[in-house]
């Protein structure tokens, strides 16, 4: 009867184990998710900056793929194409453009924010769990003491 009691407890252990790995997991893919949606802040900052400084008659790089950039000539600030999301994109003034940019990036800011909260929890319930497996963990070896101390008396 005891021993069934052990292995329980092993079971337990094991599988107390398994949600730990899985939670941790899931928080190194939110951290990713968190680290994407950062960088790709990092990409809108770095258009408003562009569209700031930027005047018309400016010689610029364009990226056309790959790696390879062309020189090119703005002809016209006012005329910026901003991506809308969902592969649709719109033309902008520049101001409108920077007012999209921005909108994007509060929206980014609530995705990380959700994420981070998520984080939270995720961290949380690991912590729950870490020690419920403690406390198992400290039954498991009381109960091999009271058994070892059961064998000691019975000799």
């Amino acid at each position: 009867m005891s021993l069934g009691g052990g292995g329980g407890g092993r079971q337990q252990l094991q599988e107390l184990s398994q949600q730990i790995q899985a939670l941790e997991e899931e928080k190194e893919e939110l951290e990713a998710e968190i680290e994407s949606l950062q960088a790709e802040q990092q990409e809108i900052d770095e258009a408003i900056e562009a569209l700031d400084t930027i005047e018309t008659g400016s010689t610029v790089q364009v990226p056309v793929g790959g790696g390879a950039y062309l020189r090119a000539e703005v002809q016209d600030i006012d005329e910026v194409i901003v991506g809308l999301g969902a592969d649709y994109a719109a033309e902008r003034t520049r101001e409108g453009a920077v007012e999209s940019l921005e909108t994007k990036q509060d929206q980014i800011d609530d995705q990380i924010d959700d994420l981070q909260d998520e984080v939270v929890e995720v961290e949380q319930e690991s912590t729950q769990l870490e020690q419920q497996a403690q406390q198992a963990q400290q039954q498991m070896m009381q109960q091999q003491m009271q058994q070892q101390g059961q064998q000691g008396d019975g000799e």
